[in-house]
């Protein structure tokens, strides 16, 4: 950066303003829309023309934008699903990897403009989502595989010569669109540079100071959430199945409870969930995305102050009890989730629960979010006023689910405690992950837990997963578990890994304390 003309000649910031990173972390859910030329094919988004014949890229770009035509768009419907369902802020993909531009640009003739269509669909999108006060962004591609295609230079990703950086035509055009996006379309809040950020978001800051920089500037973690909490803003985006646009066939979505479980840990841990959705080719939203969305938004209605403007816990979580906290840390959310096999909570029941980290105060209040604790509807025998005392084990309380939400009188999604004026009762142990020693083909993962009291029936392990083949931040493998040992007091541990020959791995340590289970940092596994 600081060989960048740009930014010798220039004043403006070269990072976010510290300001906006607050502002984002306050909004907590952003939705992700992945949309472009090649949703005709229900296949992969752009990803198609790495190693495809000369035939078949020659056909993606003759021939797709003939017959790109969506005639459903309709921004405004989409728009007020997003509100409806408790989305603060938006990432739309104007330009991805494939090189079609979602806008009128006077950069390439490969955009919305040359298509049946024949509209600036960023425009649209903007316009639509500013109307009900959802704030837009930018996701936008530096790679382009239709500039590498024209140059005679092979379709690929994360190899140095690809990169804008390497190739100066590229990154003029690069340059040149970002600053269409950054100057014609309003203010953008934030920008998600989806690869080489150096330069380009020199020139967001510069046009548009306020804008925040999630990928380029800040830890963006792709369809996983660390284990840990990061330090301070950072985003997690997800699909609400398992593509990124539009897929008719073989695609297996997410249960509504599978997709609040993930916005409770993101935020439980610090981060606001990127959540995405993928249109079809003719601009409507799948049916099955817009019910997910619809039952999401209910929850978010009863329970987003859980999730608006808050910050993390002195612990994430307690078993299946998932924290959040106000700003000014004057409310705690404990927010009540259970396995998919725990007995739904019928309304006029009591729940009771015991938080080992909360402490009460004279000036303690509880009770469920949504509901005002006094009025169980045709049972007015019941009085469903909450409870909370303190006793030597913890704060024990009692919650009745009175508000009545479904024709069945059962609620399958988790249920929000709010506490005022509670104090932290733990101080818990800190995790590190350290780094792995290689030595004749077996490698031995290192971590140590510090700073707690001595937590009898303690385990430490490691946990690993294969990378090989992802995306720098994408990770699509679930972790594996090494054996735990005891561990109940405070030290360093470690354990044998035998990697499997040409495999990328990473790992991190975990403590299973008695109360919760920790994670420390993801390291990579050094390569034997």
């Amino acid at each position: 950066m600081a060989g960048s003309p740009l930014v010798a000649q220039s004043n403006f910031p070269q990072e976010n303003r510290a300001e906006r990173l607050e502002w984002f972390r306050d909004q907590g859910l952003g939705l992700f829309i992945h949309w472009s030329v090649d949703s005709q094919l229900g296949l992969i988004i752009s990803h198609t023309l790495a190693g495809a014949s000369p035939e078949y890229v020659d056909r993606f770009y003759r021939e797709l934008p003939q017959t790109f035509d969506p005639v459903h768009f309709d921004p405004d419907s989409l728009a007020r699903l997003a509100r409806t369902a408790g989305f603060r802020y938006m990432m739309f993909t104007t330009k991805h990897h494939n090189g079609f531009c979602m806008w009128d640009t006077k950069t390439v003739t490969f955009n919305s403009m040359h298509t049946p269509y024949a509209k600036d669909i960023t425009a649209e999108m903007f316009s639509a989502f500013r109307k009900q006060g959802i704030a837009p962004g930018v996701y936008f591609s530096p790679d382009d595989f239709l500039w590498l295609h024209q140059n005679g230079k092979p379709i690929e990703r994360l190899v140095p010569q690809v990169q804008p950086g390497a190739n100066p035509g590229l990154m003029q055009l690069d340059k040149d669109q970002i600053t269409e996006l950054m100057t014609h379309y309003g203010p953008v809040a934030a920008v998600f540079f989806d690869g080489e950020a150096k330069e380009l978001r020199d020139i967001a800051w510069k046009l548009q100071p306020d804008t925040v920089v999630t990928r380029g500037a800040i830890e963006t973690p792709e369809q996983n959430i660390p284990g840990a909490p990061l330090p301070g803003a950072w985003e997690s985006n997800m699909t609400i199945g398992t593509a990124w646009e539009f897929q008719p066939s073989d695609e297996h979505y997410k249960s509504v409870h599978d997709l609040l479980r993930i916005l409770i840990q993101t935020r439980s841990r610090g981060g606001n969930l990127l959540l995405n959705v993928g249109l079809k080719a003719d601009g409507s939203l799948p049916s099955e995305q817009e019910d997910r969305l619809r039952t999401f938004g209910s929850w978010m209605f009863l329970n987003s102050d859980a999730i608006y403007g808050t910050r993390p816990w002195v612990v994430t979580n307690e078993g299946d009890i998932w924290f959040t906290r106000s700003k000014d840390k004057h409310t705690l959310y404990a927010i009540l989730d259970s396995d998919d096999d725990s007995p739904v909570w019928k309304r006029g029941t009591w729940r009771e629960v015991v938080l080992k980290t909360v402490r009460t105060t004279p000036g303690t209040t509880v009770g469920l979010l949504g509901q005002d604790d006094q009025t169980v509807e045709y049972r007015p025998d019941l009085h469903p006023l909450s409870t909370a005392h303190q006793e030597a084990d913890g704060l024990h309380i009692r919650v009745m689910r009175a508000q009545r939400l479904r024709d069945s009188d059962s609620w399958p999604y988790p249920s929000v405690i709010r506490l005022t004026n509670v104090e932290e009762a733990f101080t818990p142990p800190i995790v590190h992950t350290l780094p792995a020693q290689l030595g004749d083909g077996v490698v031995t993962l290192r971590g140590s837990w510090q700073d707690g009291a001595d937590a009898p029936g303690a385990r430490f392990g490691f946990e690993y997963r294969i990378i090989t083949g992802e995306d720098t931040r994408s990770r699509l493998h679930g972790w594996q578990h090494l054996p735990l040992e005891l561990a109940e007091h405070p030290g360093q541990f470690s354990a044998t890994f035998h990697p499997e020959p040409g495999q990328l791995y990473e790992y991190r340590a975990v403590l299973q304390h008695p109360l919760l289970t920790i994670f420390g940092e993801d390291l990579p596994v050094p390569k034997r």
